[in-house]
C-alpha cells in the first residue's frame, strides 16, 4: 500500500513539473507568438510603430586600397651582382634619395674599363678627324680618308656617352673613373619616400638585373580603388560620399570621396574603375591591398524605419513580429517584409498590405524570443 502511494505521489509531483515547465514557455499557437506580461517585462521587450527617417540611396560595391603608379616602387638593378651588405626590414621607413643596399660585381669593373679606354681613344681620334678634316678642306687628303676619321671620331664619341649614362645608372662618378679611380661596390638609392613592404636581399645573395631586390610604397597617398558595374555608373559622380568598412580586419566604417571616375568599361565583368580620396586621419589604420566593401552614396530619401535588432534574418528573408492583441498577454505574428536603405541602426522597411505605419511591432527583446 505504502508503495503505490509511492508511486501515485511521484507520477503527481512529475505532472505538476511538466504543467509548471509548459507554463514558462513562450506559446505558439496557429503561427502567433503569445508572451505572458511577466515574460514581456522580464526580458525588457519593447512595442514601437514605424518611424520615418532619411536614409541614403547607397550604390553597393568593392575594391581595394592601393596607391598610384607614381607612389610604388620596384627596386631593381641595371647590371647583376651581389648584395654586399644591407641593414633594412620590412616595415622600415625610407627617405627619398637615402642609400638601401650595396652590390659589388667585377662587371662594374668591366664598364669602367671600357670607359677609360674610350675616353682616351676618343682624344686620338678627335685629333685625326680635325686633320683630316683640314686637309680635306685643302684637297690635300682624299675625301674617304676625311669620312672614315668622322666616321671613327663619332662612333668612339657614342660609345663613351653611352658608357658614361650607364655609369650615372649604377651611381658610378664618370669623373672618377676619367681620374683612374675604378670601383667593384655600388649603392642603390631610394627613388620615393616610403615604406619598405617587400625585401628579397639577403647579404651574398646574386641580384640579377630582373629581380625585384625591394618594393617601396608611400603610404601618404593611400587611396580607394573601386569596381562599378555598368548599371550603376550614370549615378556615380566626382564628390559622392563613400562609407566602406574592411570586414577582415575591422567593423569600423570609414569615409572617403569619389575624386575619379573612368571612362570605359573594362573585362568580362562589365565594370568602370572609380578612383577615391581618403580622409588623412585614418590613412594609418589601413594598409595597401585590404579588401573593401563599399557604399556609394547617390541620393537620399524618405522611409518608414525599425530599429536594426527588430529584423528577424531566415534563409535571407527577413521578417518582423507584428502584435496582433493584448487580451491575456501579447500575441505576435511573424510576417515577411520587404528591406530598404540601411543606417547605422535602423533599416528601412517597404509599406505592404499588413505593414504600415500604424503597425505595432516588437521592437525590442526579439532576439531573446526567437532564440
Amino acid at each position: 500500500m505504502k508503495k503505490l502511494l509511492y508511486i501515485i505521489s511521484l507520477s503527481l509531483l512529475l505532472i505538476s513539473c511538466k504543467e509548471s515547465k509548459a507554463e514558462e514557455e513562450t506559446p505558439k499557437n496557429n503561427g502567433f507568438t503569445i508572451v505572458t506580461a511577466a515574460q514581456f517585462k522580464s526580458l525588457s521587450m519593447e512595442i514601437a510603430t514605424p518611424v520615418e527617417q532619411d536614409f541614403n540611396v547607397t550604390i553597393k560595391t568593392s575594391g581595394k586600397i592601393d596607391v598610384p603608379p607614381q607612389n610604388r616602387a620596384k627596386v631593381t638593378t641595371f647590371v647583376g651582382g651581389y648584395v654586399k651588405a644591407t641593414t633594412l626590414l620590412v616595415g622600415d621607413k625610407v627617405k627619398k634619395g637615402q642609400a638601401l643596399l650595396t652590390l659589388q660585381s667585377t662587371e662594374f669593373l668591366d664598364i669602367q674599363k671600357d670607359y677609360m679606354e674610350v675616353i682616351e681613344q676618343l682624344t686620338f681620334l678627335k685629333s685625326e678627324y680635325m686633320r683630316q678634316k683640314t686637309l680635306f678642306d685643302e684637297n690635300i687628303t682624299s675625301q674617304k680618308n676625311y669620312l672614315k676619321a668622322e666616321s671613327d671620331f663619332r662612333r668612339a664619341k657614342a660609345m663613351s656617352q653611352s658608357l658614361r649614362a650607364k655609369l650615372v645608372l649604377l651611381n658610378i662618378n664618370p669623373k672618377n673613373v676619367e681620374n683612374g679611380k675604378l670601383t667593384s661596390i655600388i649603392t642603390i638609392f631610394s627613388p620615393i619616400s616610403g615604406d619598405i613592404v617587400i625585401m628579397n636581399a639577403n647579404v651574398g645573395m646574386y641580384a640579377a638585373p630582373s629581380d625585384v631586390i625591394l618594393e617601396i610604397v608611400d603610404t601618404d597617398h593611400l587611396h580607394l580603388e573601386l569596381a562599378i558595374f555598368e548599371k550603376d555608373i550614370l549615378q556615380i559622380k566626382i564628390g559622392q560620399k563613400i562609407l566602406f568598412t574592411v570586414p577582415e580586419a575591422s567593423k569600423e566604417t570609414f569615409n572617403a570621396e569619389v575624386h575619379l571616375v573612368g571612362k570605359s568599361i573594362e573585362g568580362n565583368d562589365r565594370t568602370i574603375n572609380v578612383h577615391a580620396h581618403l580622409d588623412e586621419s585614418i590613412k594609418q589604420k589601413l594598409l595597401t591591398g585590404m579588401f573593401v566593401e563599399a557604399n556609394v552614396i547617390v541620393d537620399s530619401k524618405k522611409g518608414l524605419a525599425i530599429p536594426s535588432e527588430a529584423i528577424i534574418k531566415e534563409d535571407n528573408k527577413s521578417f518582423v513580429l507584428l502584435l496582433e492583441n493584448e487580451k491575456n498577454g501579447y500575441s505576435f505574428k511573424k510576417v515577411s517584409v520587404t528591406v530598404g536603405e540601411k543606417s547605422e541602426k535602423f533599416v528601412e522597411i517597404l509599406p505592404n498590405s499588413i505593414i504600415n505605419a500604424s503597425s505595432r511591432i516588437l521592437t525590442k527583446g526579439v532576439f531573446e524570443l526567437t532564440n
